[in-house]
């Protein structure tokens, strides 16, 4: 009981110091403070906070050895089960919607989330006028550790507008899981209550985050994905969380094909680019540059880190390239689940099989239905050379890790006899 007293006294610390020195920290804390709930008995215990009391009670010779003895006793527990908890990390058009649907497809065994974090940053950013990383950082893994827990309560804090009796009509993506739009989560239609994101193949009610809790609970796998998480650093403490057997997929793309990407799926953010393309004596805007280069080198770093297989992610992080997806995708999504270390299901085989060879009708630009192989190559004719050497220059770094080739001119760029994917082997 001293300990947990300990680490509930240091936890009321952080708060008080962090209050004082940024108001919008203190703001989003009182969303982060957990909630003691049948399903988190424990989450009072955050991880970082753990490590802190751990250098508090140094001193306290008795506190130390039944805070390890706590720890050790746990992680044996680490793998009981076989129930797997994974990550897939990736950035704004990387094919991170399509390759989710590898683990959505799965069948009855797998409980998939899509962009859950969405309403983390949204509120984040209604809170300061923009997201701080210091701030969304903590508030991105406490949730994400929550709901590998099947604990959807501090995500339900979160929602705009507030849930009523743990029901929500607004859920981002909803229909992007199949695990919420299938029984006993998908209940009777209520009629005059609008849900933007309802589900596609049935027709559901609003969104009942006690029943979705409890058909987690019932899966014996969960999947998460994220365009949102900046620094697999910060999630840290997940794979050190002993009730948690964590895989952390990173998904990369061409810095060049992510900008021509997005150029198209969001255009009015992407004006400044789109002008430059055209007006090559424009001045390049250095604080688009500025965002450009941020984006590059968080992705490389997290990779840096990754491929380095510290204790902390040996044998739980996995590198993975759009292109290589694109080009083998049901290579690919065999090697991740024999990675992961589940099943690779027929059904999954039969999805790859229908959703990679269609016609341009059905691509659109969210469409998880893509004839993958054209993909890849797309993008150098899409966008003007001067725009490519820009990006070249300033994710240079990030491209010569993930194998990716300049071009040297626009004759080299335009021509498909040359690749510019080095063949790689991340694993």
């Amino acid at each position: 009981m001293r300990i947990k007293y300990t680490i509930s006294i240091i936890f009321i610390v952080a708060l008080v110091i962090i209050e004082k020195e940024n108001n919008i920290i203190s703001k989003v804390s009182d969303k982060l403070t957990p909630r003691l709930t049948p399903l988190t008995p424990l989450l009072m215990l955050s991880a970082s906070l753990l490590s802190a009391a751990q250098h508090n009670v140094s001193t306290d010779a008795s506190a130390h050895q039944h805070l390890s003895a706590l720890e050790n006793s746990t992680r044996s527990l680490q793998r009981s089960g076989g129930r797997k908890h994974i990550l897939l990390l990736a950035t704004t058009r990387t094919g991170s919607s399509f390759v989710g649907e590898f683990f959505n497809q799965q069948g009855s065994s797998m409980f998939y989330l899509f962009e859950p974090l969405w309403h983390v940053e949204r509120m984040l950013t209604v809170e300061s006028g923009g997201t701080n990383a210091s701030v969304a950082g903590p508030a991105y893994r406490d949730v994400l550790r929550q709901l590998l827990l099947c604990d959807f309560s501090l995500l339900e804090s979160f929602i705009e507008p507030p849930a009523q009796d743990h029901v929500t009509a607004a859920l981002f993506r909803r229909e992007s899981s199949r695990s919420l739009c299938e029984d006993p989560v998908c209940t009777p239609l209520v009629r005059k209550v609008f849900e933007r994101y309802h589900c596609r193949e049935r027709r559901c009610g609003p969104l009942n985050l006690t029943l979705a809790a409890q058909s987690c609970m019932q899966k014996q796998h969960r999947v998460i994905k994220s365009v949102r998480v900046r620094q697999l650093e910060t999630l840290r403490p997940l794979a050190e969380d002993s009730r948690l057997d964590m895989t952390f997929i990173q998904l990369v793309r061409d810095p060049r094909a992510v900008l021509a990407s997005r150029m198209v799926a969001f255009s009015s953010k992407y004006n400044v680019w789109k002008r430059w393309a055209v007006d090559g004596d424009l001045p390049v805007d250095e604080d688009e540059v500025r965002k450009l280069k941020g984006n590059c080198d968080n992705i490389r770093t997290s990779a840096e880190i990754g491929l380095k297989q510290p204790p902390w992610l040996r044998g739980r992080y996995m590198l993975v390239r759009y292109e290589d997806i694109a080009r083998f995708p049901m290579r690919k999504a065999a090697e991740m689940y024999d990675f992961i270390g589940i099943p690779f299901t027929a059904k999954v085989e039969e999805w790859i099989l229908k959703n990679t060879q269609v016609s341009k009708v059905v691509s659109g630009v969210y469409s998880t239905q893509k004839n993958s192989s054209e993909q890849v190559e797309k993008w150098r004719f899409s966008i003007p050379f001067k725009l490519v050497q820009l990006v070249q220059k300033v994710c240079g770094p990030t491209m010569t890790l993930f194998g990716y080739k300049f071009a040297e001119n626009n004759d080299m760029l335009t021509d498909k006899s040359v690749s510019l994917i080095e063949e790689r082997t991340f694993l």
